[in-house]
């Protein structure tokens, strides 16, 4: 708990000042304006009394206990004031004082001693370049922000205080409540993850909304984060992007997990909204605090413009949610209440000249319908509209049992209907993509609220085998694991591998080709030569000796002109699998969150479409099969224009033996499974081709 931090009752403001502008000023006076029941301690030795309040030349002088210590002074007497404040009984410190680890290593040096002094201490650190905090039901304005909300269930916390004091004024000009208001600064003790399990279990917040540039600790974001998604939603708008991005990969699934892949996968599992825009945070944070969660896809569309109600029911669509097809009641209570020119399908269209009455009777008709799940009311405001009247009407018989999101289009003349609608907590936005992008993101997640509880399988494997090839390699410096033993660690983990061995020159070639029996494939096996087919190590379909002779010595010839510096250890001779669609499953280490799943069709799919999916390890059964639907050519698998569906079960199987491989051997840094072909429900799918690499570090 972070009583004392969130609700403290005696404060500290260290570095108070007479002159207004100064941070010290602005901080004591918002505490004093905000109403703060506590005790104000202002310390200051150069003064006796700021803003009638006595100062004191420290925080032990008072003589008070102190709960809450804000630091607004120069860095250099920053140690010597946190002394002062554990001295006095400080359980939370806000160090609002920049010129830290944002500066340079010295900064940072300072920042890690400080964060180990109040840890050793048992005293929490928020901080340090930070704006400061609000807790609004605690009266409470600890920051140098220029607004106070009014007390709601909204809780931010943000890395950026500048983003901190956007969100503010947003609220205001909103007229939109807010609980907790949490500047992270730096980082140094204090971070999401202490405020996600704080806000979890506050029962002041409804909702909690971040903006991330960073996640220091990926696992423990992820506990905490699934933890308080489970009770109420979280928001989180994340710039930058992952250092896995800037790093060299060589597997296609390295190479593919670039930019902030990690993070989104994160969110994905964890049940964090992620917010793609700043525009969008705030969208979604204010129909999660207002409107209750829809218990389906199915949505109403009311409008007074034809061209509108398209633009909302493209958007519905467009979105993955449902024009939801009213029900014949529904269509019979609109035609007795509505003109006859007007339209009682979905949308409903009332007609231009459409009174508050005409939209209390679409309103009710939808919330009396099954079908509907969530409605989207629309507004333009032409000659015969009353927005004002039209919104209050809105509000009286909105019945907060399904999700109403409100879109009033325009400026000036909806201006006041729309102020009367937040007020009473029904959400309006500009346009009505805008409404149904905030409901997709209610839908989305009320799915996972719902999903199935989280079984993680463990397969019976080889583990002693897998240990020892990677030790082997591991001592002598090999990282990247060829294909051979890379198929010898699938076989462990029982996956199904064509027969097959290394040769190495052309008559073990031979040999190794009739005792498997033809037709065969040759590649080359070398750690220097990764995309074997572009440097023309892979032949197949050899149907006989001459052929693999043949095969073998174009093979060396071509690798010797092409990567004359290569380190060839033979060739990999396999029986040829039979065909089956071609797909690619992958592993790569997020520095963050830890193994990281890819799935993907093979050929130009994840060549040129790159049209993969990610999962955070563990993964179970319905993860897998989530992460096939997520492609945009899943069809392509599921049977199209007479072809018949591949064995899904199969893929979700590997993947999720892949999983456990990833988890059961931190020293498996990256690896690939292309193709494995997957053949229909009966036939055994093959790992026709294997990569791994290992890194050191995790050994």
């Amino acid at each position: 708990m972070l009583d004392k931090l969130l609700r403290p009752k005696a404060v500290a403001v260290i570095g108070a000042s007479r002159s207004p502008g100064k941070v010290g000023h602005e901080i004591l006076a918002n505490l004093i304006e905000s109403g703060f029941e506590g005790t104000l301690i202002p310390v200051n030795p150069t003064v006796d009394q700021v803003l009638g309040l006595p100062c004191y030349g420290s925080v032990q002088e008072a003589k008070t206990p102190v709960d809450l210590s804000i630091l607004a002074i120069p860095r250099s007497a920053v140690e010597g004031a946190v002394d002062d404040s554990i001295a006095a009984g400080a359980k939370a410190i806000v160090i609002i004082t920049a010129g830290f680890k944002e500066v340079g290593e010295e900064g940072a040096a300072l920042e890690r001693h400080l964060a180990s002094r109040c840890a050793s201490r048992g005293v929490r650190l928020l901080g340090p370049n930070c704006l400061g905090l609000i807790n609004a039901h605690h009266k409470m304005n600890a920051s140098f922000a220029k607004h106070m909300p009014k007390p709601g269930g909204i809780s931010v916390i943000s890395q950026s205080g500048a983003l901190c004091t956007a969100i503010l004024d947003w609220a205001m000009a909103r007229h939109l409540g807010m609980s907790k208001l949490i500047s992270m600064g730096n980082k140094a003790d204090l971070s999401e993850t202490d405020f996600l399990q704080e806000f979890a279990d506050d029962d002041e917040t409804r909702v909690i909304v971040g903006y991330l540039e960073s996640i220091a600790q990926g696992n423990a974001f992820l506990k905490a984060g699934e933890i308080a998604a489970t009770k109420k939603p979280v928001v989180i708008f994340k710039s930058g992007v992952t250092e896995a991005g800037g790093r060299a990969a060589s597997s296609h699934t390295g190479s593919l997990a670039g930019a902030d892949i990690g993070y989104a996968a994160a969110f994905r599992r964890c049940g964090v909204i992620r917010a793609e825009t700043f525009e969008a945070m705030f969208d979604y944070a204010t129909a999660f605090a207002m409107q209750p969660l829809p218990k389906g896809d199915r949505v109403a569309i009311i409008t007074n413009a034809g061209g509108p109600g398209i633009m909302a029911a493209d958007a519905v669509e467009l979105s993955g949610l449902k024009v939801a097809p009213l029900a014949g009641s529904t269509a019979s209570a609109l035609r007795a209440k509505l003109p006859a020119a007007a339209s009682v399908g979905n949308p409903i269209d009332v007609l231009g000249d459409a009174d508050p009455e005409r939209y209390v009777s679409a309103l009710n008709a939808a919330q009396d319908d099954e079908t509907v799940d969530a409605i989207v009311v629309i507004l333009t405001p032409q000659a015969m509209t009353n927005p004002l009247e039209t919104a209050r009407a809105i509000v009286a018989n909105a019945r907060n049992e399904k999700p109403v999101l409100v879109s009033f289009m325009g400026g000036a003349d909806v201006t006041p209907g729309r102020d009367e609608l937040v007020a009473a907590n029904v959400p309006d936005y500009p346009s009505p993509e805008r409404a149904v992008a905030a409901l997709r993101a209610m839908v989305s997640y009320n799915e996972w609220r719902h999903r199935p509880p989280r079984v993680i399988t463990r397969f019976p494997v080889n583990h002693r085998r897998v240990g020892r090839i990677l030790n082997r390699h591991l001592r002598t410096g090999q990282m990247q694991v060829g294909e051979a033993d890379a198929k010898e660690i699938l076989r462990a983990y029982d996956f199904n591998v064509p027969a097959g061995s290394l040769a190495l020159n052309a008559e073990e070639a031979i040999e190794i080709s009739e005792r498997i029996g033809y037709p065969t494939a040759m590649k080359i096996a070398s750690p220097d030569v990764i995309h074997k087919s572009d440097m023309g190590g892979v032949r197949l379909n050899l149907a006989s000796a001459e052929a693999v002779r043949d095969a073998y010595d174009l093979m060396m010839l071509r690798i010797g002109q092409r990567a004359p510096d290569a380190q060839i250890q033979g060739v990999y001779v396999e029986r040829m699998c039979s065909r089956g669609r071609e797909v690619i499953l992958g592993m790569t280490r997020d520095p963050q969150f830890g193994p990281m799943l890819m799935f993907g069709l093979g050929g130009i799919f994840v060549e040129v479409m790159k049209d993969v999916t990610f999962h955070i390890a563990p993964i179970t059964e319905d993860e897998a099969m989530q992460m096939l639907r997520g492609t945009k050519s899943f069809e392509l698998l599921t049977g199209v224009r007479g072809q018949v569906s591949v064995d899904l079960s199969a893929i979700a199987n590997a993947l999720q033996r892949i999983s456990q491989l990833a988890q059961d051997f931190p020293q498996i840094k990256e690896m690939d499974i292309n193709p494995y072909i997957v053949g229909v429900v009966g036939k055994e799918s093959v790992a026709a081709d294997a990569r791994i690499t290992l890194s050191p570090k995790e050994a």
